[in-house]
């Protein structure tokens, strides 16, 4: 898989909101929201938006990983 910068950006992002949903899981805490004001908060709203479209995005890389893989084996 030819890495991309926006790729890696998503793929941040995504890791980002897995720790914060781990977070909330194990200890009832959201990151997000503490820093930037409350889960109402129109800043932490915007982040959540935009890790959820970058978890979208990643998405993608499956084709593409599988892609890659088929043109490995060629």
């Amino acid at each position: 898989m030819k890495s991309k910068p926006f790729d890696w950006t998503a793929l941040t992002l995504v890791i980002i909101g897995a720790v914060n949903w781990g977070l909330i899981g194990f200890f009832q805490f959201d990151l997000v929201a503490t820093i930037f004001g409350g889960m109402d908060s129109w800043i932490s709203r915007i982040i959540y938006a935009i890790v959820g479209l970058a978890g979208l995005y990643t998405l993608s890389m499956y084709g593409r990983i599988s892609e890659d893989m088929i043109s490995d084996d060629n």
